[in-house]
């Protein structure tokens, strides 16, 4: 049946592609963090556990600032939601100078803190946005689609980041002018699209999240008397989410630090192996939102939850490039499980999808703590603190394979 709905329609293509784009984005900025952890462990000489403070300073941004955002949507619309993302996003780049000036880790963070606010209201804001443009039975198709565009965000940050920071043809590439230089640059250009897209003209459209008339006949439908908690895949998404991005960042965090540990890398090799791994989840990406024409999006999950802890387990062996292309293999699987963990906590919640959005976002605060937890291991042995992200995928297995159905 949803081989016959379009993805999109014409009226709102322009919109669709803009919010695309910032998808791409935010995957720049997230995979940028992660080569920060490296650099900054070199020039600023802290260890790994108290590099993953990096992490906790931009998903910790996402618990502050999720339900403001979905206040701010719910009063001011979309469009307004995503200049306001925009802002927050270009002043927290702006803020590298001057914590590169006083070369102080604790302004960095600072700084990454409302970065990481900018690029929680733009998630709150693009996923129901990108969610109601078209049909609802494309809605978990069309957020695969977009989040594909994140992953080449993904794959651009890694490529940019070790130039600047672990190339030597770069200039300052070994301190913190290479930090100031590069965020300065993107901020600029995050601020030119925030003006552009104010002259965007988004059209008119309702909700794809919306309940039909005709949709209250079928009991799985009628939820529009329940309060938002009442409904049990929303709940399970929140859960899921949280585990889903303590697994990614966690694995993201400590990639570089894994072909440096185990592998042998120079920090320059491992950061450039960063590129293919973010060009797996982008393919992961791209096969996913294929594969949902034919196979139930829960049921695909539930699959790629399956391959994520098989990688895993190979990965914490340390077996030399069999473990190293299982590590890959983690991104491939991955790649699906955002977009549709959101769009299924989505389904059928009416007037409440708003508020749903801003909450699952804030299931990325997960990503705030789970790096610190793997750093710890790390500290002693970087391939055993593969181990951990097992517990997340197996909770995501749990939410693909019953918990996501609408009650």
């Amino acid at each position: 049946m949803t081989q016959k709905i379009k993805l999109t329609e014409k009226q709102y293509l322009v919109t669709f592609i803009f919010v695309t784009s910032l998808f791409m984005l935010w995957g720049i900025a997230h995979s940028m963090s992660d080569v920060l952890n490296k650099h900054f462990q070199n020039v600023l000489n802290v260890s790994k556990s108290q590099s993953g403070l990096i992490q906790l300073s931009v998903f910790g941004a996402y618990a502050v600032m999720s339900i403001p955002a979905g206040i701010f949507m719910k009063k001011f619309g979309y469009k307004n939601g995503v200049l306001f993302g925009l802002s927050l996003f270009a002043i927290g780049t702006f803020l590298f100078i001057p914590a590169a000036n006083a070369t102080s880790f604790i302004m960095f963070r600072g700084a990454l803190f409302i970065l990481g606010c900018g690029m929680a209201t733009l998630e709150t804001v693009a996923h129901p946005f990108v969610a109601s443009l078209g049909n609802q039975q494309t809605s978990d198709r069309r957020l695969n689609f977009s989040q594909s565009f994140n992953a080449v965000g993904a794959i651009i940050g890694p490529a940019i980041g070790s130039y600047f920071l672990f190339s030597g043809r770069a200039e300052h590439s070994n301190d913190l002018d290479s930090v100031k230089t590069l965020y300065t640059a993107i901020g600029c250009v995050i601020a030119c699209i925030a003006i552009a897209f104010a002259f965007v003209k988004v059209p008119a459209f309702t909700d794809a999240h919306e309940i039909l008339e005709d949709d209250v006949k079928n009991p799985s439908f009628n939820t529009t008397e329940k309060t938002l908690w009442q409904n049990r895949h929303f709940v399970w998404a929140v859960i899921a989410q949280f585990f889903n991005v303590a697994a990614q960042a966690g694995t993201w965090a400590y990639f570089i630090n894994y072909g440096h540990d185990v592998m042998g890398f120079s920090d320059e090799i491992a950061a450039k192996y960063m590129t293919i791994f973010m060009a797996m989840m982008a393919l992961g990406r791209f096969v996913g939102t294929y594969l949902m024409k034919f196979i139930q999006p829960n049921v695909l999950l539930s699959f790629f939850a399956l391959g994520s802890i098989i990688s895993c387990l190979i990965v914490a062996q340390a077996w030399g490039w069999t473990s190293y292309i299982a590590l890959m293999f983690i991104n491939f699987f991955f790649s699906i499980m955002f977009p549709t963990i959101f769009s299924l906590g989505l389904k059928s919640l009416g007037k409440h999808t708003q508020q749903a959005s801003s909450f699952i976002s804030m299931g990325v605060v997960g990503g705030a703590f789970f790096p610190l937890l793997m750093g710890l291991v790390a500290n002693q042995n970087v391939a055993h603190a593969y181990y951990l992200p097992i517990i997340c995928y197996g909770v995501i297995f749990l939410f693909a394979f019953k918990m996501y159905k609408v009650k």
